[in-house]
């Protein structure tokens, strides 16, 4: 599956061990992991202020992103959406063929119409990648 993961999965997996930390681990592991370039400077700058990690370790987790994962192509922005600083991310996610775009954010969660590729919670794709539990 190709898996676009959005700045704040990526964040989140730093932040803490939980969901976001196993949804990173099981995309590098099984699936195709997409990011874009606005996701990946996003993330240097949040890395750094929203958690506190030093300059050197910021660029050792983008560079290890850049170098893992397939770039997603330059995009410009076609689908309407509540937060304009998401369009570039939803952009990026359907120009590249993405299957699902992985987010936390509500504004994205909470498209209704068909855009091009399925936007699921981190837990959404948990549950999509896992596949129905065994009963």
């Amino acid at each position: 599956m190709r898996v676009f993961l959005d700045t704040n999965v990526l964040v989140a997996a730093f932040a803490t061990r939980g969901l976001c930390a196993d949804v990173v681990r099981l995309t590098l592991a099984a699936h195709e992991m997409i990011v874009s370039e606005t996701v990946l400077t996003e993330l240097g700058r949040n890395l750094g202020r929203k958690i506190g990690l030093p300059e050197r370790e910021v660029r050792t987790i983008v560079s290890f992103f850049r170098q893992e994962s397939t770039a997603a192509p330059p995009a410009v922005p076609k689908e309407p959406v509540r937060d304009p600083r998401d369009a570039p991310i939803l952009a990026a996610a359907i120009a590249c063929g993405a299957d699902v775009l992985v987010t936390g954010d509500l504004d994205l969660l909470e498209i209704e119409r068909p855009v091009g590729v399925r936007i699921v919670s981190p837990r959404g794709f948990w549950q999509l990648a896992k596949g129905p539990a065994d009963e």
